[in-house]
């Protein structure tokens, strides 16, 4: 008679499923527990500000119809319902626009789906404010890694959406870690979560941005916790998803990398390699309005003054911002807006009818956009070029090589601060609004991550 052998487990996936199953134990280095602070702040912001807007709208009416247990809050209502559900709609909250952060490298928006998952596993397990904060980083480390274990460009090019891969691994081993899964259940958690992954990307012909919210925030914080909580459960699965007969990385990628999960994990933190938005726009207009801000305030001209404006970002870049229908993914808009107001504001980025002002119009005529060969080149790196010709004969140019916002020139707590309650305040009002960022800059006070609900809600 044969016996069953049992298939060895993989050393990558020892690694990671221990990993993942002590993380929220482990304490962080203090740069990374700053910076943490700062992606939890900027994500929370993003799904108070996506709460008013149409997919956030969606998104809440959608979830108040399915009841549910009371277990985690839904940002900018009083309505409490299953972590599964609050975890779908705060995820489309966070992605309700182009407000959340983005890891370029492993081309995903992370804490739209990392962020929701977490908070909803807090709350249903009335985690501290500490453990919140480490399994956010790890939800960041695991996420980033697995699109770049895929090949993140070659797996875009063959048509999946990198955006909700990667961040649906980061946002199950961060409610997997919440739920106090061992490193045995962890690898059943992440074999759940294999089976959920999906995603292509013709998200980019979604126009009022709600299934694209879905896409990037919604599903991968949803699978996240859908996996974690029936794991918690006793679902039990696979030892290993990512190798063996028929695994993941058989299914997906044309060279795939799975020793990238592991490489340099605990000491290299990708969330310190993740980009926060000065700006409340697309990825693909940041450069040009730090450019434009900064040639303005040099050299003290203003909208009336140009009589000529070249922008060049890379074609990818080129071909998502350009005159799109909605104000804060149309880089002419955004330009012009900009010449006109001196700032760009959330309010500003989000005013429908402006884009059907006279004067918009007018110095839109004037703003030229170019796809440029050598700024694709530099991709992953976002790039603009901002060339102007002056009415008085001036011709003025930058480069701006670095965003800022991104890992090469970071915003301060404070940049992060004035950004975040500029898009609480109208939801919240300013007190509490001040009272919501205070907390997170000193959330290791919070004994109960259900104590924000009163400081979340509207």
């Amino acid at each position: 008679m044969t016996r069953k052998t049992t298939p060895a487990i993989s050393p990558v996936m020892l690694q990671l499923s221990a990993y993942i199953a002590t993380a929220v134990r482990q304490p962080l280095p203090p740069a990374v527990t700053e910076k943490t602070k700062h992606h939890l702040l900027d994500t929370l912001a993003a799904m108070v500000s996506g709460s008013r807007l149409l997919p956030g709208k969606t998104a809440i009416s959608y979830v108040k119809t399915l009841g549910g247990a009371r277990q985690a809050s839904v940002i900018g209502t009083r309505c409490v319902t299953t972590a599964i559900n609050a975890a779908l709609a705060n995820g489309m909250l966070a992605h309700a626009d182009e407000t959340d952060d983005s890891h370029a490298p492993s081309l995903c928006h992370p804490g739209c789906a990392i962020v929701p998952a977490a908070l909803a596993m807090a709350e249903r397990e009335q985690h501290t404010g500490t453990a919140l904060l480490r399994a956010v980083a790890l939800g960041y480390d695991v996420g980033c890694r697995f699109n770049l274990s895929l090949n993140a460009y070659e797996f875009r090019e063959d048509g999946h959406s990198t955006h909700s891969f990667g961040p649906m691994f980061g946002a199950a081993a961060a409610a997997g870690a919440l739920a106090r899964l061992n490193a045995a259940r962890t690898r059943h958690l992440l074999s759940y979560t294999a089976q959920q992954a999906s995603g292509i990307s013709c998200w980019m012909r979604d126009e009022e941005h709600i299934e694209k919210a879905f896409d990037f925030g919604g599903m991968p914080a949803r699978n996240g916790v859908t996996a974690a909580t029936m794991v918690a459960h006793g679902f039990t699965g696979v030892d290993d998803a990512f190798s063996g007969e028929r695994n993941f990385f058989v299914a997906y990628g044309r060279a795939p990398k799975p020793a990238e999960l592991t490489r340099d994990l605990g000491s290299t933190y990708e969330i310190m390699n993740t980009n926060i938005k000065r700006w409340s726009v697309g990825s693909p207009i940041q450069a040009p309005l730090d450019a434009l801000l900064d040639l303005m305030r040099e050299h003290g001209f203003k909208a009336d003054d140009v009589e000529k404006l070249v922008v060049r970002v890379s074609h990818q870049g080129a071909n998502t911002v350009n005159n799109r229908n909605m104000p804060d993914i149309c880089l002419q808009h955004m330009c012009a807006v900009m010449l006109l107001d001196g700032i760009v504001t959330f309010k500003s980025s989000h005013d429908a009818r402006r884009m059907q002002n006279r004067k918009v119009l007018d110095l839109r005529s004037r703003i030229e956009l170019h796809g440029d060969d050598a700024l694709t080149k530099a991709m992953p790196s976002r790039q603009g070029i901002v060339e102007i010709k002056l009415r008085d004969g001036r011709e003025l140019r930058l480069h701006v090589k670095a965003v800022r916002g991104t890992s090469d020139n970071p915003m301060t707590r404070a940049e992060v601060d004035a950004k975040s309650h500029d898009l609480l305040a109208p939801v919240l009002g300013k007190a509490r609004a001040r009272k919501l960022c205070d907390a997170v800059w000193n959330i290791e006070e919070i004994s109960d991550v259900r104590r924000l609900r009163p400081l979340l809600q509207a």
